[in-house]
């Protein structure tokens, strides 16, 4: 039986390149940092530009040699994805895309194109990104999502939160819509005969600064309870697994390996069968689709 994969399986990654989305900060920086450390080059694809060159500024003191770089890149607006996919395409072929940027029950806020917040930048904007890079992604697609998507429900009729707005309710939708983008994404790109795989992963339940929107009452108990969550490092393992492992394939789902999928080593995940729902997820497809103006073209 295998002990689960951590950042210490992650094998040498010389000559390949990643391009990490919201790595300035909590999983997506640790998952930055260990692939500089295993010889990747990584682009920091991050919405300010100051908290990415701390973050390069704090990879650089442990990695000397780390060859890293900063796209600007805010999900929360289309324009500014078309720009960031135009800016990584004029260069070399991508190894891995991973789709780590998110957003989670902030107070009711919309994206410069209107639609709600968690929405927009968790599904809308992954979804923009990947539709633009797909070609020049050469190995992997990763697409990240979460615990919360077991509850999620879809509901097209709201998108812009003006009816009604639970910030829970909305971050499950979004994770949901991960997962159904990324299994329909991996039966697109087989179908079209491409090597290039997605591959899904959650973090369990790990304490980064996405907390920061939680309940102040969940705040404050948050560190008592640090002992049976994973740190921001571990919660990186199945996204490093995800991009790097020798045995995963496409439309695989990783996370840890815990009592209920919350902390430990990464190994398979369970989603839902509303997850892995062909329908939805062709739904998804062709309304994502119409709601952001880009067609993947699979």
């Amino acid at each position: 039986m295998s002990r689960g994969f951590t950042a210490d399986d992650v094998t040498a990654q010389g000559g390949r390149i990643f391009v990490v989305t919201g790595a300035n900060a909590g999983i997506g920086f640790e998952a930055a940092r260990v692939l500089a450390a295993r010889g990747a080059r990584v682009i920091l694809a991050c919405r300010d530009a100051e908290r990415a060159a701390a973050a390069m500024e704090r990879i650089g003191t442990e990695v000397p040699d780390a060859d890293l770089s900063f796209q600007p890149l805010d999900l929360a607006d289309l324009d500014q994805v078309r720009d960031a996919a135009a800016t990584l395409r004029a260069g070399p072929p991508i190894d891995v895309l991973i789709n780590n940027a998110g957003v989670m029950v902030p107070p009711r806020t919309l994206t410069r194109q209107g639609f709600e917040m968690q929405f927009g930048v968790n599904h809308l904007g992954t979804f923009a990104l990947t539709g633009l890079l797909h070609p020049h992604v050469q190995d992997r697609i990763v697409i990240t999502a979460s615990l919360a998507h077991r509850s999620g429900e879809m509901d097209y009729s709201d998108l812009d939160a003006s009816r009604s707005y639970h910030n829970w309710q909305r971050y499950q939708a979004s994770k949901l819509a991960n997962l159904l983008f990324m299994f329909e994404l991996d039966r697109r790109l087989g179908a079209a005969g491409r090597s290039t795989q997605a591959i899904g992963c959650h973090p369990g339940v790990a304490l980064t600064e996405l907390t920061r929107h939680l309940p102040l009452p969940l705040r404050f108990m948050t560190p008592l309870a640090a002992p049976f969550f994973n740190s921001a490092a571990q919660g990186a393992w199945p996204t490093l697994q995800a991009a790097t492992g020798a045995h995963v394939q496409g439309g695989d789902y990783l996370g840890p390996q815990g009592l209920g999928e919350v902390s430990g080593r990464s190994g398979p995940a369970r989603s839902t069968g509303r997850a892995r729902d062909p329908r939805r997820a062709r739904e998804l497809w062709e309304r994502s689709i119409d709601l952001t103006g880009i067609d993947p073209g699979i």
